[in-house]
């Protein structure tokens, strides 16, 4: 089987896409020919947004990166690699904290993969070390402001969904 080493996918909840996640977007694209942001329907999680709903605040969040495409999966992802002929997976790592957990995944992926992912990890940008969907999520339900981590558009989605309306703050 032929690998695209000029190719990458960056997987994910995306449960909203955040600053953070977009600075690793960025930053892949310029590293990479091709760059799959691949929202994962993971059945074990109840999202605040539907597959579709995120592959489409993220197809709107990416649109000025002409190599970045947006897809989704289920699934393991060396078996969507596999199949979409990707070698390189994307990590973003905010704190050490995170290091210890995505190493094991990266690990078992190589190993699932026969050899054939690796796994690239970018550290986040000191000024998005803080975010996380979760923590966006949180605020947001109780009217906070996130202005600063998400796209407006991402904010007035999310807002939205916990009945705030358009509420910027």
């Amino acid at each position: 089987m032929v690998i695209n080493m000029k190719s990458a996918v960056y997987p994910g909840s995306f449960d909203p896409v955040t600053y953070g996640h977009l600075d690793i977007i960025r930053r892949s694209a310029e590293i990479f020919d091709e760059l799959t942001v691949s929202i994962l329907d993971n059945k074990m999680k109840t999202p605040l947004f539907s597959v579709e709903e995120r592959v489409k605040m993220l197809k709107e969040a990416t649109k000025e990166y002409p190599n970045v495409k947006v897809d989704s999966f289920s699934g393991l992802l060396v078996d969507y690699t596999r199949k979409n002929k990707i070698g390189v997976s994307i990590r973003g790592l905010r704190a050490i904290t995170d290091f210890e957990y995505e190493l094991q995944i990266a690990q078992t992926n190589r190993v699932l993969s026969d050899g054939h992912l690796d796994t690239m990890f970018l550290t986040t940008s000191l000024e998005y070390a803080y975010l996380s969907s979760s923590t966006v999520k949180e605020v947001a339900m109780f009217k906070g402001d996130i202005s600063k981590q998400v796209p407006d558009f991402v904010r007035d989605m999310i807002y939205e969904k916990y009945g705030h309306g358009n509420e910027s703050q």
